[in-house]
């Protein structure tokens, strides 16, 4: 399984997480077109903010990590309920996907 990113075809694992990160505008545009997801601007909010906590962490955020960081950096929205909205089939996992990035580890939560 794999993705056609400018022309090339990027490695994707089964769950259809990138074998290696690519953080272009391309990569998120063709991962979100097959997860069905028509990206908007909270969508890019997410993307960049999954980017930029896995190039400083190595990894991605858990579902409850993002929550706190949205509700601190952007007050006055239910971000446990609007990141449902907007990756809805699992925030942290779908959201990575679609950020371009590889398969995040742990078992979420807490």
């Amino acid at each position: 399984m794999g993705y056609i990113i400018n022309g090339v075809e990027a490695e994707a694992d089964d769950e259809g997480f990138l074998l290696e990160a690519d953080f272009s505008e391309e990569a998120a545009r063709a991962i979100a077109q097959a997860e069905g997801i028509e990206l908007g601007d909270e969508h890019w909010l997410v993307v960049a903010y999954l980017r930029e906590r896995f190039q400083e962490d190595g990894h991605t955020p858990n579902f409850r990590a993002m929550v706190k960081d949205f509700d601190e950096a952007h007050p006055g929205t239910d971000w446990k309920t609007r990141l449902y909205e907007l990756f809805p089939n699992q925030p942290a996992r779908q959201g990575a996907r679609v950020a371009g990035l590889t398969k995040p580890f742990g078992k979420g939560g807490y």
